[in-house]
């Protein structure tokens, strides 16, 4: 009974939605940064289906911030790890979201989930 009220809470989260309902296939996601602006794996619930891109859920259970970053489009290519990305993320994180932020031109995304 317990598992199911917490299951049930972690559901009704708005705040814990990963993407919009709508969008099939997905134009952003999840990402965990940290204080220092490194990104950390988030822990993401997702379908079952392989056509089905979308995450339903998405948390940083091992920490960091959880903000909203751009999925990669075709032919793009994720910016590479760097200290001069980590230090851009830091600052780019105040307001919650990685969506339009760049570094060197190059609009900072994640590539796609393959399942």
């Amino acid at each position: 009974m317990r598992a199911i009220l917490i299951v049930t809470l972690a559901l009704a989260a708005g705040s814990a939605t990963a993407q919009p309902i709508g969008e099939n296939p997905p134009t952003r996601t999840i990402q965990c940064i940290e204080v220092g602006g490194q990104s950390i794996p988030p822990l993401c619930r997702v379908p079952g289906s392989r056509l089905d891109k979308r995450e339903d859920i998405c948390t940083c259970p091992a920490g960091g911030q959880r903000v909203e970053v751009a999925i990669c489009a075709k032919g793009e290519r994720a910016p590479p790890e760097s200290r001069a990305l980590n230090t851009v993320r830091r600052t780019a994180v105040r307001d919650g979201t990685l969506v339009g932020d760049t570094i060197d031109g190059r609009r900072i995304c994640v590539a796609p989930r393959n399942s």
